[in-house]
């Protein structure tokens, strides 16, 4: 008699894969990570956790929207395209500008104030601007709705539900990426006293600056 097919060894045995797809992926360049090692920069390890959990929260989001549909009708509408690229590409701009400012800023000031989310210390309006920050560079970048619409059902079996699999796969990668963005963010913010420092930080500024708008211009005058 021939054993049955079961899907559940199937999935798990999937998951090995959805792991390792998953650390690459996190540790792919683009505006995450850039606004990560930023924020741990100047802000230290606990100025980074609201930028990741943002980040997190939209990209559990867009993995929602994926499994709903609606990540479809976005990536198969030019229109909605097209919005959410400008919207991500700007803010982009504006944060990469932003950065800019506060180099320029620095080269006039002993001290070198930066913005009042910049400084040392966290507000509760400081903490929502950062999660905020992190929400919106994730939930405006369209790229995101294509993966999610190509990535997830590689590992959900055909014979189980999909949107219940890519909540669960969803939640699994959103625990991984935050474990190893706020690694990142504490090896940096070990560092943070060094990157505040005048000279250091207007640089920081200034690098961190053009990498936010080369990504944003990129994004901008990429297509699908």
């Amino acid at each position: 008699m021939s054993l049955g097919h079961d899907p559940a060894m199937d999935f798990a045995g999937s998951l090995p894969a959805f792991v390792v797809a998953v650390v690459l992926i996190s540790a792919s360049p683009g505006p995450a990570m850039a606004l990560i090692l930023r924020r741990a920069a100047v802000r230290g390890f606990a100025g980074a956790v609201p930028t990741v959990l943002g980040l997190e929260a939209g990209l559990y989001l867009w993995a929602l929207f994926a499994a709903a549909g609606l990540a479809a009708l976005v990536a198969a509408s030019e229109v909605a395209f097209i919005v959410l690229r400008v919207i991500g590409a700007g803010f982009l701009l504006y944060l990469g500008i932003k950065a800019w400012r506060s180099a320029w800023r620095s080269r006039r000031t002993v001290t070198a104030p930066g913005d009042d989310d910049e400084v040392p210390g966290e507000s509760a309006r400081g903490w929502a601007k950062a999660f905020g920050e992190g929400a919106v560079v994730m939930l405006a970048n369209p790229k995101a709705a294509a993966f999610m619409i190509a990535f997830y059902p590689q590992f959900v079996p055909a014979d189980r539900p999909l949107f219940a699999m890519t909540a669960l796969l969803a939640l699994l990668q959103v625990g991984i990426e935050i474990v190893l963005y706020l690694v990142l963010a504490a090896l940096v913010g070990r560092a943070s006293s060094w990157f505040r420092r005048s000279a250091v930080r207007r640089r920081l500024d200034a690098v961190s600056g053009t990498v936010l708008v080369g990504l944003g211009v990129r994004m901008a005058v990429d297509g699908r």
